[in-house]
């Protein structure tokens, strides 16, 4: 008899090609089957949450999978740990009804984007965070992350090559904070976004935007001519990848 298993990751993805599949590079999936494989002899498909690019990180990310394997639900990732890397973390692990499914069941992702906005870049936040030396107005960014939030055609947050059949999402939430305490010369902000689901590259679009807003390089009238036209131009660089991170993924009740 197969079970469902929902298993909770995180990773470090500095040195990974990102989660799918790739042909010449290491990815999360390839070394999750590899785990699976060595733990219980069976390779199955993977549904994964969000797929994440190369050097984005996760702290929640959530796959789903078919076994017929008898290991506890609760001691997959004890099972799973002894055949990842030190980088790659199983962390949970329940059995879900046979009709779960990681990605078509989420009801909305968290991403954050740490900035480094700091005179001197952190050492010890190369990996995590954008280093953007500049004053950034964070009440600018505030004003311009609210424009965003709602319902809307997110055509120009999104980078050639995903496959969505639609570009509309609810993006139920954008905060930019200072994160309290952070041990750096400057400040550490941190953007929070939460969606419905997410364009290719949405997330980091949205950070370089605010960015680009607080760096006053950008206006509201920008933005707001960002949603209205769909035009790519009108919206920020995307940010560096290694600033992301999949933080959680919510399922219904």
């Amino acid at each position: 008899m197969t079970r469902t298993i929902k298993l909770t990751l995180r990773y470090d993805g500095t040195a990974y090609g990102g989660f799918a599949p790739q042909p010449n590079a290491v990815t999360i999936s390839a070394l999750l089957r590899e785990a699976i494989r060595r733990a219980t002899g069976e390779v199955p498909r993977l549904a994964v949450a969000g797929r994440t690019d190369a050097g984005v990180h996760a702290r929640g990310q959530v796959v789903s999978f078919s076994t017929a394997s008898r290991i506890p639900a609760d001691r997959f990732p004890h099972a799973l740990n002894a055949h990842l890397p030190h980088d790659v973390v199983a962390v949970a692990a329940e059995e879900v009804p046979p009709a779960f499914h990681a990605r078509y069941d989420a009801v909305s992702k968290v991403y954050s984007y740490t900035i480094d906005n700091s005179p001197f870049p952190d050492p010890l936040l190369r990996r995590y965070a954008w280093f953007v030396p500049q004053p950034l107005d964070l009440g600018a960014m505030r004003a311009a992350a609210a424009l965003l939030v709602g319902r809307h055609d997110f055509a120009a947050f999104r980078s050639t090559g995903g496959a969505a059949k639609t570009s509309v999402r609810t993006l139920h939430r954008l905060e930019v904070a200072e994160v309290p305490g952070a041990p750096v010369v400057g400040r550490l902000l941190r953007i929070e976004a939460e969606a419905d689901g997410f364009l290719y590259n949405m997330v980091r679009i949205l950070a370089g935007t605010l960015v680009e807003v607080g760096l006053g390089r950008r206006s509201l009238d920008d933005v707001r001519a960002a949603l209205a036209t769909g035009d790519r131009t009108r919206a920020g660089r995307t940010a560096p990848p290694h600033g992301l991170c999949l933080e959680a993924v919510r399922y219904p009740e």
